[in-house]
């Protein structure tokens, strides 16, 4: 029974921790407050003295900058405009694409020699498209090796129809 005497009987866990018990106080072994609050006091004027010297700083370099006149780059202002070094392959890509779409344009719009030795020539793509629908594809002659392959024979997988092998049966 000396062991119950001992014990508190509360009506949960956490009861026993809502009230102080009387008699107690801080633990003496804790940190001073004293010193923990000087310390906080010389940390917030220290940074204050930094701040303030950095400003003092700053103002004195923008006010000698001033009095000198001092560009603000020295080698950019008194140097044309540079270009990158060579090869540079396109100064005006803007201006050369729309070049290049009016010299295709003209091609495909216009008549021309294309090799004048071989014959060759283009004409405007509805012309070229006008005379297939006349004269018909072009077709391979009918005595021609390409007509039809050998019977048995098919294309490879791999080879995008330029292979042929025999069919497994």
């Amino acid at each position: 029974m000396a062991y119950d005497d001992r014990m508190h009987h509360h009506a949960s866990p956490d009861a026993e921790y809502r009230e102080t018990p009387p008699g107690s106080t801080y633990e003496h072994t804790d940190a001073s407050i004293g010193i923990i609050v000087r310390f906080l006091v010389w940390l917030v004027i220290s940074a204050v003295v930094v701040h303030v010297g950095l400003g003092f700083i700053y103002a004195a370099l923008i006010n000698r900058s001033m009095e000198t006149g001092e560009q603000r780059y020295p080698l950019a202002a008194t140097q044309p405009e540079r270009l990158p070094p060579a090869p540079r392959l396109q100064q005006f890509p803007a201006s050369e694409f729309y070049d290049f779409r009016l010299g295709e344009e003209g091609l495909l719009r216009g008549y021309g020699w294309m090799n004048r030795e071989a014959g060759v020539v283009h004409i405007p793509i509805e012309e070229a498209m006008r005379l297939t629908v006349e004269r018909g594809l072009l077709s391979h002659a009918p005595g021609s090796a390409e007509a039809t392959p050998a019977p048995g024979l098919m294309p490879s997988d791999a080879s995008a129809g330029r292979t042929l092998e025999r069919r497994r049966q």
